[in-house]
């Protein structure tokens, strides 16, 4: 019973959802989620912690980059499930689709200049 708890409370803030549909598109930083999502660091990282504990996220090092990206669910069964059914989820929802919208013009390079 406490994963699938982990896992719901995990999906019950918005944002971590968010981050979730942005990371079913392609791997990110955390200054890009910070950047996406109009929120601190340190905030993007605590979302990031919590999905990573319910198993929805993976995180691996590159360089001076810490990288995210959906995690594959066999450690736990309830975020296989949702991972497996979150391509067909929330895409007409305005927001996500606006995020989405944005991905592109959302890059390490360019926010890590300023």
């Amino acid at each position: 019973m406490k994963q699938f708890i982990k896992t719901m409370k995990a999906l019950s803030d918005p944002s971590r959802v968010k981050i979730l549909k942005m990371l079913q598109r392609r791997m990110m930083c955390v200054c890009e989620i910070q950047e996406a999502l109009g929120i601190a660091q340190s905030t993007a990282s605590n979302h990031l912690r919590v999905l990573e504990d319910a198993g929805l996220t993976i995180f691996q090092k590159d360089g001076l980059w810490v990288n995210y990206t959906l995690a594959d669910g066999r450690d736990n069964p309830y975020a296989q499930a949702i991972l497996a059914n979150l391509s067909n989820w929330l895409e007409d929802d305005p927001d996500v689709s606006e995020l989405i919208r944005r991905l592109p013009e959302i890059r390490r390079e360019t926010i890590c200049r300023k």
